[in-house]
C-alpha cells in the first residue's frame, strides 16, 4: 500500500509539474495589472524614433526577427559581448547590419520609469516591432507577452539559423521550418521587406550575376553598388523600390516584376511553390496583412523563457 501511495504521489507531482509548464504561456494581458502604462511608454518612444528616421521602423522589426530565430524570442541579440558572454551582434548576419539598439535602450528606460523591474527586454522588443509596423501603415495585433530575458547568447546560432540573403527557396523553407514556421508564414513574414534598406554587400551578387531580375532595375541598383567586393559594401538601397517607408504589399508587386532586391526575395517568385501565394498578396493587401499578423504572433511564440526561467534585465545590453 505504501508503495502504491508513493507511486500515486509521484504521479501527482509529475502532473502538477506539467500543469505548471503548460500554464507558463504568453498572454496578451500579462502586464495588465503589473504595468498598465507599458504600451503607451513603448509606443511613444517608437513613434519618436521613426519620426526622426523612417528606416528605424524596419530596423526594429528586423531586430525582433533576428532575435527570435536564435534561442527563441529571449532578447539574446541585445546582449553586448563581455569576457564571459559572446554575444550575437558580431555574427555574420548581424555585424554592421542590425541596428536600433539605442531605441530599445530608450524604451527600456521609459518603461523602467513606469514600472521598474517588471517588463523584460524580450517583451519590449516584441511590442516595439508591432508598433513599428503600425507606425508605417501596417496592421496591428495584440502582442502576447510574459517572456523573460536570456542570460546567454548564441554566436553560432546567429550564424546558422538566420536565413542569408543568398538563400534559395529550399534553404529558406528549411530554416523557417526549423523554427516551427510554415512556408506560408515565410512568404508572409518576408513581406516585412516592404520597408527598410539593404546594404550593397547583400544584393551585389543578385544585381550583377542573376538572370531572374529586370534589366533596368539591375542597372539602377548597380549604379550605387560597385561590382568589386569591399567597395561600397555599405551603400544602401531600398528593399521596396517605390515606398520603403510605408508598410503595404508593394514588395510582392516588385517580385512579380522581377524587381526583388535580394536573391532570397526573388526566390519567392521564381517559378516555384510560393509563386501563387505571392500573387495572392499582389491581389489582396488585406490577405497579406492577415497572414503577416499570424506569422508575427507565431514567431513571437518561438521557445520563450517564462516562469522562473531567465530574468528581467535591468539593462537590455547585459545580464543582471
Amino acid at each position: 500500500m505504501a508503495a502504491r501511495a508513493s507511486a500515486a504521489a509521484r504521479c501527482i507531482a509529475v502532473l502538477l509539474m506539467l500543469a505548471g509548464t503548460s500554464s507558463a504561456q504568453l498572454s496578451t494581458s500579462f502586464y495588465s495589472s503589473s504595468c498598465p502604462g507599458l504600451y503607451s511608454a513603448v509606443k511613444s518612444v517608437v513613434q519618436s524614433a521613426i519620426a526622426r528616421e523612417k528606416r528605424m521602423g524596419a530596423s526594429i522589426v528586423r531586430l525582433f526577427f533576428h532575435d527570435c530565430f536564435v534561442q527563441g524570442c529571449d532578447a539574446s541579440l541585445l546582449l553586448d559581448d563581455t569576457a564571459s558572454v559572446q554575444g550575437e551582434k558580431m555574427a555574420t548576419p548581424n555585424n554592421g547590419s542590425v541596428r536600433g539598439f539605442e531605441v530599445i535602450d530608450a524604451i527600456k528606460s521609459a518603461v523602467e520609469k513606469v514600472c521598474p523591474g517588471v517588463v523584460s527586454c524580450a517583451d519590449i522588443l516584441a511590442i516595439a516591432a508591432r508598433d513599428s509596423v503600425v507606425s508605417l501603415g501596417g496592421p496591428s495585433w495584440d502582442v502576447k507577452v510574459g517572456r523573460r530575458d536570456s542570460r546567454t547568447a548564441s554566436f553560432s546560432g546567429a550564424n546558422n539559423n538566420i536565413p542569408p540573403p543568398t538563400s534559395g527557396l529550399a534553404n529558406l523553407t528549411s530554416l523557417f521550418a526549423a523554427q516551427g514556421l510554415s512556408r506560408k508564414d515565410m512568404v508572409a513574414l518576408s513581406g516585412a521587406h516592404t520597408i527598410g534598406l539593404a546594404r550593397c554587400t547583400n544584393f551585389r551578387a543578385h544585381v550583377y550575376n542573376d538572370t531572374n531580375i529586370d534589366g533596368a532595375f539591375a542597372r539602377t541598383r548597380q549604379s550605387g553598388c560597385p561590382s568589386t567586393s569591399g567597395t561600397g559594401d555599405n551603400n544602401l538601397a531600398p528593399l521596396d523600390l517605390q515606398t520603403p517607408a510605408v508598410f503595404e504589399n508593394n514588395y510582392y508587386k516588385n517580385l512579380v516584376r522581377k524587381k526583388g532586391l535580394l536573391h532570397s526575395d526573388q526566390e519567392l517568385f521564381n517559378g516555384g511553390a510560393t509563386d501563387a501565394q505571392v500573387q495572392s498578396y499582389v491581389s489582396s493587401q488585406s490577405a497579406f496583412f492577415a497572414d503577416f499578423v499570424t506569422g508575427m504572433i507565431k514567431m513571437g511564440d518561438i521557445t520563450p523563457l517564462t516562469g522562473s526561467n531567465g530574468e528581467i534585465r535591468k539593462n537590455c545590453r547585459r545580464i543582471n
